[in-house]
């Protein structure tokens, strides 16, 4: 058994050995190639600079069943184990954040609106429009496959007062960032989108008042809640859609890995994969968004509680390639730069997650600045002062009063 394991950088510990990095070791400023983790300073460097990292078990002060419990090898499937009798396509960005930007600003508005048209028709107890979701869905797709920052940006554009909608959107924005990340073809795209866009279509059959009560749940007012799976699978199939991943991402949304979850209880590889997909993009679009009973947390504090619920409540696997897919700090987070600076995410890089592009809104003194300036951290790694620049902190949804939709870009 090799001595050197895989590990994510949200995983680190005093007392580590650090072997070997995900990229070499000069692009990075690392001055020893090989060192013990020795302080929380070297640690926040690491997650600066490096989505995993190799950690040799010999060389470590920490026990090495402790290393390997943490560490994504092992049994852990591949993307073609997790479907076997698909061809996947390996996806890269066409195009710069810039350029794809305005094509998924009129790609998620359309969706957005034709969301809520749908489904507030839908609530008066008429038809889902089904093949208008169709057509809709499809300009996202595509703007996802050429450069997911866009849309991943306009995904965290909340608004309160309409859940629901935006929870739909967000939830199918993400699953389609998802897909393209495991590389599947745009056939199954289409499929997680509209899996997504329909998770919670039952609950457009419940008491509104339940849905926005702004307490905890008693049991029966949860039992009533959780009646949203049945009432939405019943739903879509009354309209004639049959398409089976999509079903599965409705009826098995709220399965958990270890068995934990509902209506049914089944776990591991018994609930359909596009369902566990559904799981991850549900859940992480819930809790980064403003509910009527809890504040949206910020995306790289979600990340870490997605990550810590791996093998838990979601496949492992799939968790790890969630986190490739949209970064720890995705486009469209706040973020706070060791210069004191408030900025958002603007692009992301595949080799680089965790110095991304931004666009800085505010100074070091929390003031507007009159014209936001564009900074790209791999390329400007020092303030002006000669000061390493890094994002140190994620901070939550319109941190600052800042209005994310008033932005001129």
């Amino acid at each position: 058994m090799t001595d050197i394991v895989k590990i994510f950088c949200i995983d680190l510990k005093i007392g580590m050995h650090v072997a070997n990095l995900d990229r070499p070791w000069l692009e990075t400023s690392f001055a020893l190639q090989g060192f013990i983790i020795r302080t929380d300073q070297q640690i926040a460097k690491l997650r600066s600079s490096c989505d995993y990292v190799y950690i040799d078990c010999g060389l470590s002060k920490i026990d090495e069943p402790a290393i390997r419990a943490m560490s994504p090898q092992g049994s852990r499937k591949t993307k073609a184990e997790l479907f076997p009798s698909k061809t996947l396509i390996p996806y890269k960005d066409s195009v710069d954040w810039d350029a794809e930007f305005p094509e998924a600003q009129i790609a998620v508005a359309a969706l957005s609106e034709s969301i809520e048209s749908i489904f507030e028709s839908a609530a008066r107890g008429g038809a889902i429009e089904i093949s208008k979701l169709k057509k809709a869905v499809d300009p996202m797709i595509r703007s996802i496959s050429r450069n997911p920052d866009g849309c991943i940006w306009l995904a965290r554009l909340k608004q309160e007062d309409h859940y629901t909608y935006q929870h739909s959107l967000g939830a199918s924005i993400w699953a389609v960032s998802l897909g393209r990340q495991l590389g599947l073809p745009k056939s199954d795209l289409r499929s997680l989108a509209l899996g997504a866009l329909l998770l919670d279509v039952g609950k457009l059959q419940l008491d509104k008042g339940l849905l926005k009560l702004e307490r905890q749940l008693t049991p029966e007012e949860f039992e009533v809640v959780k009646g949203h799976v049945e009432l939405g699978v019943e739903a879509i199939k009354e309209n004639g859609i049959l398409n089976k991943d999509v079903v599965d991402m409705v009826a098995s949304h709220h399965e958990r890995h270890d068995g934990s979850g509902y209506p049914r209880g089944i776990k591991g590889d018994s609930i359909p994969v596009f369902a566990r997909i559904a799981a991850i993009v549900d859940c992480y679009d819930a809790i980064t968004s403003n509910r009527s009973y809890a504040r949206g947390i910020p995306p790289a504090q979600a990340i870490k509680k997605i990550y810590e619920w791996r093998d838990i409540d979601f496949q492992a696997e799939l968790v790890e390639e969630f986190i490739q897919a949209i970064g720890i700090y995705p486009a469209g987070s706040l973020v706070e730069l060791s210069s004191g600076e408030i900025a958002v995410v603007a692009a992301e890089y595949p080799t680089r997650r965790l110095r991304p592009r931004v666009m800085v809104l505010l100074d070091a003194d929390h003031k507007p600045l009159e014209n936001i300036k564009m900074v790209d951290l791999f390329l400007v790694k020092l303030t002006d002062n000669g000061q390493p620049l890094e994002i140190v902190n994620s901070l939550e949804p319109n941190a600052y009063g800042i209005d994310m939709s008033a932005i001129q870009l």
